[in-house]
């Protein structure tokens, strides 16, 4: 079995036990700060794959850059915030703010993704749109996790699907892109600097 192939099967085996989470209504049936501990968790083995895993590091590594950034357009998912927020079923707290700025990340993300620049001028837009994009995320999900201890209904659709796709697949995976992006951005200035 090639890596690559043994990286795109853990991906989807991951993926359809998010899904079998998400059906058998797992998320809902746990008291909240399991659930942020499970995202917290499924960031932190990412992370732990890409240190400990060096096909998986290889792979990361060799992935674009571009292709890391297009992840975020799933970050669209801040309308599906607010429309579920004028229906009643999430609060402004966590939806206004968190679907405002989503959007806001996935937009700036086709920015960098389309727009023509040169090397040095993309890896800069990237960096800035990279910092941006994490503390946005940082603050939905300690948004989500306070409200959710305060009131865990408020927050039930993060616990059934299709949002407990969120905590229990796409953040992780997003929370550790923006590290892969943080690492991938310095470690190519640093060859920058060696080279000049």
């Amino acid at each position: 079995m090639t890596t690559p192939l043994a990286i795109r099967i853990t991906l989807w085996c991951w993926l359809l036990a998010a899904l079998a989470a998400g059906r058998l209504f797992l998320l809902a049936r746990i008291p909240p700060p399991a659930v942020q501990g499970i995202l917290a968790g499924l960031t932190a083995l990412l992370i732990l794959l890409y240190r400990a895993w060096p096909a998986w590091r290889t792979w990361a590594d060799g992935l674009d850059l571009r292709a890391v950034v297009a992840l975020h357009l799933t970050r669209f998912v801040g309308i599906y915030f607010l429309v579920l927020y004028q229906h009643g079923r999430l609060p402004y707290a966590f939806a206004v703010p968190g679907g405002l700025g989503d959007i806001g990340v996935a937009v700036l993300a086709a920015v960098v993704i389309l727009v023509p620049l040169a090397p040095a001028a993309r890896l800069g837009a990237i960096s800035i749109w990279n910092i941006v994009g994490l503390l946005d995320l940082l603050l939905v999900v300690l948004t989500a996790g306070r409200l959710a201890l305060a009131d865990p209904q408020a927050m039930r659709e993060l616990t059934i699907l299709p949002l407990s796709l969120l905590p229990t697949f796409l953040v992780p995976l997003l929370l550790a892109s923006h590290l892969l992006v943080y690492t991938r951005v310095r470690r190519a200035r640093l060859e920058s600097d060696e080279a000049s």
